[in-house]
């Protein structure tokens, strides 16, 4: 046959993550922007860090700090990190072997899926999760098995003896978040102790994702995994520098893991990313030397939740607990029988705030007629959120 007359191929491409479509928060933020409505929907401050941040990391590039780090992070990075987990949760890692700067939590978190998890493997899911886990389980071939959050009068809880029964012999990977993102719930020591008996005598691993550890209200202690001997042998607990100096931009972030994890990490991390952008992370090891800015975050944040709490105490909304993260969960029965989205789109539409429906966050969606406020907010963006909330 001349080829002159065959007609050409067009390409085709089998998607990795067939399932995955735009997100829920641009979605909600292009709603937001399209109405001018006041966006408390994606989670992230409207307000800026502290200029003397802006200061260390513009001395860090004049001092010439502009080539490659080494892979793992800029060693005084590494060590003001092993410094503060020492100091706050009373566990000593090696900031040479076992701690890893990397380009944000999300990267963290990815990185240390890809690492661990095998096809076939499976990985449990407690849910509502963030919505970065299920894609990078699915590019590890992984499979999900989600356990779902119980609601009570008190809030969201994890029945650990659901998640106990999901573990078999497959199972290589809890993920677990606390503070809890959507749900503003925090793990308690009952829970740690609970989570500790179910991997006790197993091979699973742990990814623990902590990047609102600094955001834990009403004089509670945080329960890092760092804190348990015995959790931490077998966790990678993942932070965030965006979330903590309210720089999300800059996406920086690190994992502490035992050497022999961390290694296992530091073999994708260096393809992955290879590494994080020197200047910035020359500036945050300056800025750490001061650990005011994340020891004063809780009192911060406790008093915009306050502030939010209070102007819908006398509203139609149900508010649940939020004892960690810059998350507030409401319900909204007495309101709307709509469903999540539809509710969650009139409120950007017809009330001009943004939120986002907590059925998002399930693999399979599941409707309990709540949406999430983030309340990380200038105070008169939440005064005007709450004077149109409060039209309802």
């Amino acid at each position: 046959m001349n080829s002159r007359h065959t007609p050409p191929l067009t390409p085709t491409l089998h998607s990795k993550l067939p399932a995955v479509g735009t997100t829920i928060f641009t979605r909600m933020s292009s709603l937001a922007a399209e109405h001018g409505a006041v966006n408390l929907g994606q989670g992230f401050p409207d307000f800026d860090c502290q200029p003397r941040l802006l200061d260390m990391v513009d001395a860090a590039m004049r001092a010439g700090h502009n080539q490659y780090p080494m892979m793992a992070g800029v060693p005084a990075l590494r060590e003001a990190i092993a410094h503060k987990i020492a100091a706050q949760y009373g566990h000593a890692y090696h900031a040479g072997a076992e701690i890893t700067v990397t380009a944000g939590a999300s990267q963290a978190l990815m990185t240390a899926i890809l690492c661990c998890v095998h096809p076939g493997d499976e990985v449990i899911v407690i849910e509502p999760a963030y919505d970065s886990y299920l894609p990078a389980i699915a590019l590890a071939g992984g499979v999900p098995v989600p356990v779902a959050m119980q609601v009570g009068p008190r809030g969201y809880h994890v029945p650990w003896d659901k998640v106990g029964a999901a573990v078999t012999g497959n199972t290589r990977l809890i993920i677990v978040n606390s503070p809890h993102n959507p749900t503003g719930s925090i793990l308690r020591r009952a829970d740690i102790d609970a989570l500790a008996d179910i991997v006790r005598g197993t091979n699973v691993l742990i990814l623990s994702d902590e990047v609102y550890e600094h955001m834990v209200y009403d004089g509670v202690a945080h329960e890092s995994l760092c804190r348990h001997p015995e959790l931490a042998a077998r966790s990678f607990v993942v932070s965030s520098f965006g979330k903590t100096y309210h720089v999300t931009g800059w996406k920086v972030g690190y994992v502490a893991a035992p050497a022999a994890l961390s290694a296992e990490f530091r073999k994708v991390h260096q393809y992955n990313v290879f590494t994080v952008n020197t200047p910035m992370q020359h500036g945050l090891a300056s800025y750490m030397a001061d650990p005011a800015p994340y020891l004063e975050l809780p009192a911060f944040y406790q008093r915009k939740r306050d502030l939010f709490r209070e102007g819908l105490r006398d509203s139609r909304f149900e508010l649940l607990p939020a004892d960690g993260t810059y998350f507030q969960c409401v319900k909204y029965a007495a309101i709307s029988g709509a469903d999540e989205t539809a509710f969650a789109e009139w409120l950007a539409s017809d009330i001009k705030v943004a939120a986002i429906p907590v059925s998002a966050f399930y693999q399979q969606g599941k409707e309990s007629g709540i949406v999430r406020f983030c309340f990380a907010k200038k105070d008169a963006t939440l005064r005007l959120a709450l004077e149109r909330l409060a039209r309802i």
